[in-house]
């Protein structure tokens, strides 16, 4: 009777037992689904499109160029419209850009580009430090820009004659270099603001009292109109100036047509890096002094990532 007994407590304690863990293994299932489900896992998502392309106007974007993908990019500025109908309203005259950005990583680009104002050659690294989050877990995109020219012409000129001898003209002084952080907000789908806190060195000068140090401090807005349209403005306050120097205002359009960004504007700026558009603008809009401007950019998939999944280039 006792092994009786005993032999039932042990079948029920095993009985027991078995149901725990058959309890304990289903609640602990559902809590793992529980965690597996928490929001704070997921991944983040981030705005894209702050700007059709990598410039504003004259100005980097916080855009990247896509990994892998190689951005061609044509720019031309015509002269001041102030020579009226005979200079064609400035369509005469122009100043041509052409440059090459290519997509290294999704957060870094590089770039070459090569202009005919100065006979000036550039190239520039930008890197994505910071990227703005759709529900505000960050921000703010913040990117830097660095970079440097070099002017492949002779020794500048004043009132006609070279400011200093062709053989004290050294390769040191045709070089100039700029710094940038480009911070951003995509205030919502139609509007996007952006700050640029900028410096731009000069290894030679006119004369001894300019700086060969500029600060500026660069502002961008992008307004969509259409799916396909935006209104661009970009403006550039000088903290010091060199001398005749002006800041540099442009307003335009963007206009996207399949794998093209045509940009459409106006500006006071003949120069398309920064240290000719930042510290080196001269002609001012109240005096009827501005130009009409072009940039068109053609991207090409260089390297097709993995999961491509149409053939529409874009940029991040």
């Amino acid at each position: 009777m006792r092994t009786t007994f005993t032999k039932l407590n042990a079948g029920i304690s095993l009985l027991l037992l078995s149901s725990f863990s058959a309890v304990a293994q289903t609640d602990t299932s559902d809590l793992s689904s529980m965690l597996d489900n928490n929001p704070d896992k997921a991944a983040k998502e981030y705005t894209y499109g702050a700007f059709k392309t990598t410039r504003v106007i004259n100005s980097h974007s916080i855009e990247n160029t896509a990994k892998g993908t190689l951005d061609f990019k044509i720019s031309h500025r015509f002269s001041s419209m102030s020579g009226g109908i005979h200079e064609f309203f400035g369509l005469d005259g122009a100043t041509i850009r052409l440059g090459l950005d290519y997509g290294v990583t999704n957060w870094l680009t590089v770039g070459v580009g090569r202009s005919s104002l100065y006979k000036e050659y550039d190239g520039y690294v930008k890197a994505k430090l910071l990227r703005q989050t759709v529900h505000n877990e960050m921000p703010l995109s913040v990117s830097y820009v660095g970079g440097m020219s070099l002017t492949s012409m002779s020794a500048p000129l004043l009132l006609g004659r070279p400011l200093v001898s062709p053989e004290k003209y050294q390769f040191s002084n045709r070089l100039f270099f700029f710094n940038q952080l480009l911070i951003a907000r995509k205030l919502s789908n139609t509007f996007t603001v952006q700050l640029m806190p900028t410096h731009v060195h000069y290894n030679f000068v006119n004369t001894i009292a300019e700086p060969n140090d500029i600060y500026a401090l660069g502002a961008a807005g992008r307004i969509k109109l259409s799916r396909r349209t935006t209104l661009n403005l970009e403006y550039f306050y000088q903290f010091n100036q060199l001398t005749g120097t002006t800041n540099s205002l442009s307003v335009g359009f963007d206009i996207e047509t399949g794998g093209h960004v045509f940009q459409l504007h106006f500006t006071n700026s003949n120069g398309m890096t920064e240290r000719t558009f930042v510290g080196q603008t001269h002609d001012k809009w109240e005096d009827g002094h501005f130009r009409f401007g072009f940039n068109i950019a053609r991207v090409f998939t260089i390297v097709k990532p993995k999961d491509f999944e149409n053939s529409r280039n874009k940029i991040w």
